[in-house]
């Protein structure tokens, strides 16, 4: 049976059918919300909810928006995704030749201390009051935090792994049943659980995984059998897991005998939630569990556990104090923390700041997640209720920048093809549609041939990530040394003859909706290199002798030459054999053929597939075979990767507001490294790189971090591992005949999306 393989996890996009209700203000009789449409409501067009409506547990990410809706962070940012460290006076910072003057409820002050320790002291304003109009103060902020630090939190945020003083010693000694069972599997006994828990919590889990089982099946079938028929002439269980990499199933039985073969009692997202497709194990254990789900989610005592957070430390009604042992220039964004209330998702009598009670019993979560469904905050708008695919909100009089102008909001469920056309038959006044040709053709022929017109107004955005084609020096090098000069230029060939056809390529494509990028980080990042910054270089655009490969009056046809004249360099200098205009025959280690893997759905159908087919025709004529794979399974390619086989490959990265590279270029993730991440594909092990890494990781001087990034980007380069490629756009599509558009936040961007300063937002 196939194994040790992880597959990607595909959200199934279900398809609900659009009705247009009529356009009535309430009655005496309704509650406020209730209407679909009207002059006071303004409809927005989304994605499938899971329902988790929580600041705490939301997973999705149209979940988290609703949750959104009602939050205010303890820092917010600015269009370029810099924190804004005195919200409470405001900053003002330029953009795109702007000021945009950014407030928040709160200041902080970074302060380094003597003994290596850093400390964030975080001022408050007091005059910040939830939707219920109670007052928001650092006690709020204290029991947000302590929530998300608990040893028994199992939401995504990643707060509880930041370096804070006393942390560690606060969650050790205490772990969730759930969690101990787990680790035990279902034949040991303990001191901690009784043969009953055990019994009990092991039938739910095999039920679960059953139904788990049996759901993902079905969820294969119903996504993939229509699109890959040939894969499906039965649309049976046995073909739909052998479509999902497992052999020798039949049933569902089958399948999670499979699943746990492989992953053991592990049901984490990098377990055997790993293999879901739109439906979480670890909901349906929760769903088996029933009454008891509570008690399995209860923390057990095994050990010494710090009463408190010695890091975390209120120092008056309306400011506290963060102290973590190092410095590390993420912190600040999981510092960033959605402010919820103690009173509604925690308990007035469990909390007692001096007694070490912090608004619930230490790993006992069960009365926060009993308010998934409903969220309460202090941001501009409250939940009234989800009911029937509607998502409902009423403004928050409450909120500290002042009511919003339209009072009512309905978020709306649809699939993600009708999103134009909602906008166009009034249905919906905002939504993100696919950012498509089809769905650019609609647009400019509703507006009369442009993008934003009197019917529609269209704004873009750069996306979060980029796409890139990636070389794995581990398997691309000459000899044994993958860090060689004769290595390098092997790379070299192919990026340089791959980045020459880039712009055609993509600008056939994706029209004005991508550009191409020179460096492998996103151009939405601060510290993405700009054109006229000092030393900045396209792409592969060098030759072997270090002079420029181009001139600016240079032709496209012309330039393709002159990049496989580079190419033909390149190769000689990695010790390729040349005679007649051909090579003859490799180096050791390296050879006159490569594979290239591309998910093109088997039929080309890829922004990248251009570029190798035109790198293949000139390279056939010096010799050299590129092969090209186009998979209509995608997991051929992350297969390939996790097992480190892959030579050459196209794929995209997403991105984070800060640059951190950590994860996928620091030597410690390479693949099939013990502990490591398995992000590094590319194998690249460079110390000076690891070293850089680290320092602007561990700096808080943006100059200084900008100027290390741009010299590690240039050492990616110089192993040729990546050729950045594109950066493309995504589009919010607003109906201009309903929508004040003129009142809509101006310089929408990755980090400042549509619902910042959504108070000021109005209908026509």
């Amino acid at each position: 049976m196939k194994r040790n393989t992880k597959l990607v996890a595909l959200l199934l996009v279900l398809v609900m059918a659009l009705s247009l209700v009529a356009c009535n203000k309430p009655s005496n009789n309704e509650t406020p919300g209730d209407q679909y449409t009207g002059g006071d409501t303004l409809v927005v067009g989304y994605d499938l909810f899971s329902q988790k409506f929580s600041p705490f547990f939301a997973t999705t990410a149209y979940d988290q928006d609703v949750a959104g809706m009602t939050q205010v962070g303890l820092l917010t940012s600015d269009r370029e995704g810099n924190m804004i460290l005195n919200g409470i006076e405001g900053e003002t910072n330029k953009f795109n030749g702007t000021d945009y003057t950014y407030k928040g409820i709160a200041n902080c002050k970074i302060t380094k201390n003597d003994d290596g320790t850093i400390t964030y002291a975080f001022t408050l304003r007091n005059d910040v009051k939830f939707s219920d109009g109670s007052a928001l103060t650092a006690d709020d902020v204290i029991f947000t935090m302590y929530v998300l630090s608990d040893p028994t939190y199992n939401g995504s945020s990643t707060f509880y792994a930041q370096p804070i003083v006393g942390m560690k010693e606060y969650r050790s000694g205490v772990t969730a049943l759930s969690n101990l069972l787990l680790a035990d599997g279902p034949d040991a006994t303990s001191e901690y659980y009784t043969a009953e828990q055990a019994a009990y919590y092991w039938n739910a889990f095999n039920e679960a995984g059953l139904a788990f089982a049996k759901a993902t099946l079905d969820d294969i079938i119903a996504t993939y059998a229509d699109s890959y028929a040939a894969y499906f002439p039965n649309r049976s269980y046995a073909e739909a897991a052998a479509f999902w990499g497992y052999d020798d199933v039949t049933t569902e039985a089958d399948f999670w005998a499979a699943l746990v073969e492989n992953y053991g009692y592990d049901i984490s997202d990098t377990g055997i939630n790993y293999e879901k497709v739109n439906t979480s194990i670890v909901d349906l254990i929760e769903e088996k569990l029933g009454d008891k789900a509570d008690e399995y989610a209860a923390g057990v005592v095994v050990g010494d556990s710090a009463a408190s957070i010695t890091g975390i430390k209120k120092t008056g009604e309306y400011s506290l104090e963060i102290t973590m042992s190092k410095y590390d220039a993420t912190s600040i964004y999981q510092l960033a923390v959605s402010v919820a209330p103690l009173h509604y998702y925690g308990s007035d009598a469990e909390y007692d700041y001096a007694a070490n009670k912090f608004g619930f019993k230490k790993g006992d979560l069960s009365g926060v997640k009993a308010k998934t469904t409903a969220p309460m905050g202090a941001g501009a708008y409250k939940f009234v209720k989800y009911e029937n695919g509607v998502v409902r909100f009423e403004r928050n009089e409450h909120y500290y920048k002042g009511a919003p102008k339209i009072k009512y909001i309905n978020f709306q469920e649809t699939d993600a093809g009708n999103k134009f056309a909602g906008v166009s038959a009034g249905t919906f006044d905002i939504t993100d549609p696919n950012f498509d040709t089809a769905t650019v053709d609609a647009i400019k022929e509703a507006n009369g041939g442009n993008l934003s017109g009197n019917k529609v107004t269209t704004y873009t955005v750069d996306n979060l990530g980029y796409g890139y084609i990636g070389i794995c020096a581990n398997t691309v090098k000459v000899g044994t040394e993958k860090d060689s000069d004769a290595s390098k230029s092997l790379r070299k060939a192919f990026a340089t003859l791959f980045s020459v056809y880039r712009q055609t390529v993509i600008d056939s494509y994706y029209g004005d909706r991508a550009s191409v990028i020179n460096y492998p980080i996103s151009n939405t990042s601060w510290a993405a290199p700009k054109p006229a910054d000092e030393g900045y270089q396209v792409a592969y655009s060098v030759g072997v002798d270090g002079n420029a490969i181009y001139t600016a009056n240079m032709t496209e046809e012309e330039k393709y030459t002159a990049a496989l004249a580079a190419a033909v360099e390149y190769l000689k200098a990695a010790g390729f054999t040349y005679a007649d205009g051909k090579f003859t025959a490799a180096p050791e280690g390296a050879a006159l053929s490569y594979n290239v893997i591309i998910p093109a759905d088997g039929i080309g159908d890829h922004p990248v597939y251009a570029v190798f087919t035109k790198a293949k025709a000139a390279l056939a004529t010096i010799g050299i075979e590129l092969t090209i794979t186009d998979p209509s399974d995608s997991n051929v390619l992350w297969n390939a990767l996790e097992a480190g086989e892959c030579q050459i490959w196209a794929a995209a990265w997403g991105a984070t507001i800060d640059p951190d590279m950590y994860q996928v270029y620091h030597s410690s993730n390479i693949v099939g490294l013990e502990g490591s991440t398995e992000s590094n594909h590319y194998s690249i092990t460079d110390d000076e790189l690891d070293e850089l890494i680290m320092n602007a990781r561990e700096s808080e001087d943006q100059a200084f971090r900008k100027s290390t990034y741009k010299a590690c980007l240039d050492i990616i380069l110089d192993w040729a591992v990546e050729v950045p490629t594109y950066q493309r756009q995504n589009a919010i599509i607003a109906s201009t005949t309903k929508v004040n558009v003129e009142t809509m936040t101006p310089d929408i961007t990755t980090f400042w999306g549509w619902m910042n300063d959504i108070e000021l937002l109005e209908m026509n």
